[in-house]
């Protein structure tokens, strides 16, 4: 009966909505990331291709990881939790260290190792998934317990929202905490012990929210942006700009103007609102189409597992999916303040991009999944 439950679970079947969906936003991702960085890399590197050759790169490599961990028995990351989870504490550390963290706008969020830079904060977060459902899964026998339910998970929270701290990167601590809050709740620890942690971490936020002076102005200038044009609401009038002019159908693709050194971090951070200006309305649409069938596909995964920890791992890489797009849109949108975070399959970036496909191809092994709960 093992024997046919391991090979039901590494077999080579893939959720065609899912997939389609993944590289339709990774096709459009190019696109758009050529159409919103070709001005900047011609000024920066002299080519207008700098930036849509490296996205092509690490589109092909990540549907490589995916095929790749489309066929790894999810069940194998149980026995590598702890490992895992000391290395993605491990890299966070390395990025403090001189020589290895590389810094940029103010904070030290990236890691060079050799020739490759990355953020290590894109592999702790789905450590941290793999870990919470190993260790609720494990324990969902006895997570009515304080000491069993809540304090090993909120410890293990605390040390990742220390570090992530130092970088700073306050937007990857409120992905973090609502992850191990979200996971908590499914798996099983009574509410009653997850509101008096929110309770207790309430002042712990607070105090972190206003002892920095830059996010205490972005706070202020989120709720009327217009009263500082020239400094901290400076972003989100650009990004609103750009929805704005967009209308119905858009200026079309490479057309938009609030790319041309208007709004920053055009290919990283507010490509969506790149997407609004060129798209329009329906392209915008199409957009949250394709990542409301990501995750509608991933909580019918996570639905369908008869595994306790495959159905938290799902969840868990659907919840951090869902958190990072709607923070993402939310900013650009104006309805949240402004923080760091890309698009997922969208924006520039190796690390994001690489992780995320690799988070796919586990759900992928998931979904494959037949057998009966272990």
């Amino acid at each position: 009966m093992s024997g046919a439950v391991a090979r039901a679970g590494s077999g080579p079947t893939y959720d065609v909505p899912l997939l389609f969906a993944v590289l339709f936003l990774v096709g459009m991702g190019i696109v758009m990331v050529y159409s919103a960085s070709s001005a900047v890399a011609l000024e920066k590197f002299g080519s207008g291709a700098f930036f849509l050759k490296r996205q092509v790169i690490f589109a092909l490599l990540g549907i490589v990881i995916l095929v790749l961990y489309s066929h790894i028995p999810f069940r194998y990351y149980r026995s590598l939790t702890y490992p895992l989870l000391l290395m993605a504490l491990g890299l966070l550390v390395a990025v403090q260290i001189s020589g290895l963290g590389v810094g940029a706008g103010g904070a030290q969020r990236w890691l060079r190792l050799g020739p490759i830079t990355f953020q290590p904060a894109e592999v702790a977060r789905l450590v941290l998934v793999i870990y919470l459902a190993y260790s609720l899964s494990k324990k969902q026998e006895t997570l009515g317990r304080f000491s069993v339910g809540l304090l090993p998970h909120m410890i293990v929270l605390a040390l990742f929202g220390i570090l992530l701290i130092m970088q700073p990167d306050f937007g990857s601590v409120v992905i973090f905490t609502a992850l191990t809050w979200l996971l908590m709740f499914v798996g099983g620890v009574p509410l009653r012990h997850l509101l008096g942690a929110l309770l207790v971490l309430s002042p712990v936020v607070y105090f972190v929210m206003i002892n920095a002076a830059y996010r205490l102005r972005r706070l202020i200038s989120f709720l009327d942006p217009w009263q500082h044009p020239a400094d901290e609401g400076y972003q989100m009038i650009h990004s609103l700009m750009a929805f704005g002019s967009g209308g119905l159908w858009g200026a079309g693709i490479g057309k938009g103007y609030q790319k041309l050194f208007y709004l920053p971090e055009p290919h990283t951070d507010f490509i969506f609102a790149v997407i609004g200006e060129e798209l329009g309305f329906w392209g915008v649409l199409l957009l949250l189409g394709l990542f409301a069938t990501v995750l509608w596909r991933g909580l019918r995964i996570a639905c369908g597992c008869q595994d306790h920890f495959g159905m938290l791992l799902a969840t868990g890489i659907t919840f951090a999916l869902a958190l990072q797009v709607s923070i993402n849109m939310g900013v650009c949108l104006g309805l949240l303040p402004t923080k760091g975070l890309t698009l997922p399959f969208i924006s520039y970036g190796g690390t994001s991009l690489l992780l995320n496909m690799a988070a796919v191809g586990i759900l992928m092994n998931i979904g494959a999944y037949h057998g009966q709960r272990t």
